[in-house]
């Protein structure tokens, strides 16, 4: 069997999700031959350690004609037994068999202020008959969490045997941590991730400026790319003049997760999520997690996490001040945290997601 996976999102935010796919799918099935699709720039980002796994390049925009019709010539061309498209684009006209995986609905329900008004809003309303069409043309969708699944089915009103949740997972980096050596403050809170709007990051920087009142030597430290998004937000609080706040930029994951095991808490204010990864990925470091009551996040983090309402910067406040300052607490927040890292798998994920390849091709 010929089975293709359209990776083209594999260096971005949720490449994670398709790299952990293949590292397992690879460990997993040695029978059925796999096509991994990817941009030209991504070609030496991923590289396959088993025989019966080849990467292809598909040089195809997201959400354009290009995609709709060059990208299905291509598929047709290849004409393998099953496409997993590990995100909602896709090209609507491909008769083949198909997977589509849903991993959240923020595309529709946001909004992010640096983003050109129209361009946004023209892509949001391609997005919307793309998402529609995906669930009467996609044989299987999978969902990363049971939120994105009930959000998904009162948006499509796919059936229920047609979408199925199989959770992510988080590990511990493979390899020794490098320490992020320009670290200006000994003790601090980090966010890790993307910062459009939705991620609230912005109500986090004004909760850290009120607990500079009682930890006044307290950093915010915020991790990712230096794009319009974390710019604008770098920008928000130079106006306010915010003190004690550090923007890394990209870090490699051994510097990321270094910090994992030096901050006093990770903070996860997001207003919506799919799943919420980053804050799983905390917590298998040991790192007491503070969260967002909000979306997914209960799901997935259980009672494990602290939460607090993301819309009141006193109240995230107050739950990060009793978690950096309680250590009974704090000891048994990396107990619980750990315990719920182990609920979750990346083999089982890959393992749950080729029984769904199987189940398709063979029409049950």
């Amino acid at each position: 069997m010929h089975i293709a996976i359209d990776a083209r999102v594999i260096n971005s935010g949720t490449g994670t999700y398709i790299s952990k796919l293949l590292e397992y799918l690879q460990q997993i099935d040695s029978t059925n031959n796999y096509s991994v699709l990817v941009r030209q720039k991504d070609v030496d980002y991923w590289q396959p350690t088993a025989p019966n796994f080849t990467v292809r390049v598909a040089e195809f925009d997201n959400y354009s004609f290009a995609e709709q019709l060059g990208y299905k010539k291509f598929l047709d061309d290849l004409n393998p037994d099953l496409v997993h498209f590990c995100m909602p684009q896709q090209p609507l006209l491909y008769k083949g068999r198909r997977v589509t995986t849903m991993h959240d609905m923020t595309l529709l329900n946001t909004y992010n202020s640096d983003k050109n008004w129209l361009v946004f809003h023209a892509k949001q309303f391609v997005g919307k008959f793309v998402w529609k069409r995906i669930a009467r043309i996609s044989d299987h969708v999978i969902a990363i969490s049971q939120n994105t699944k009930r959000e998904y089915q009162e948006f499509s009103h796919i059936a229920d045997d047609k979408i199925s949740v199989i959770y992510e997972a988080a590990e511990v980096l493979k390899g020794e941590l490098e320490p992020y050596t320009t670290l200006p403050f000994e003790n601090f809170i980090m966010y890790v991730g993307q910062q459009p709007d939705y991620k609230n990051i912005r109500r986090l920087m004004d909760a850290h400026q009120l607990l500079l009142d009682k930890y006044p030597d307290l950093g915010l430290v915020l991790v990712g790319r230096m794009n319009p998004d974390t710019e604008a937000n770098k920008r928000y609080g130079e106006q306010k003049s915010y003190k004690n706040i550090h923007f890394t930029g990209f870090l490699p994951d051994s510097q990321r997760d270094w910090l994992f095991t030096k901050t006093r808490a990770y903070v996860f204010p997001s207003l919506m999520e799919g799943f919420g990864l980053p804050p799983l990925e905390a917590m298998a470091y040991g790192t007491p997690v503070v969260s967002s009551n909000a979306s997914c996040m209960p799901e997935v983090l259980g009672d494990a996490a602290e939460y607090f309402n993301p819309k009141d910067t006193v109240a995230m406040a107050e739950v990060i001040t009793r978690v950096i300052s309680d250590n009974s607490l704090r000891s048994s927040m990396i107990e619980r945290g750990h315990a719920q890292v182990a609920k979750y798998s990346w083999r089982r994920m890959a393992e749950q997601t080729h029984a769904v390849y199987m189940r398709v091709v063979n029409g049950r």
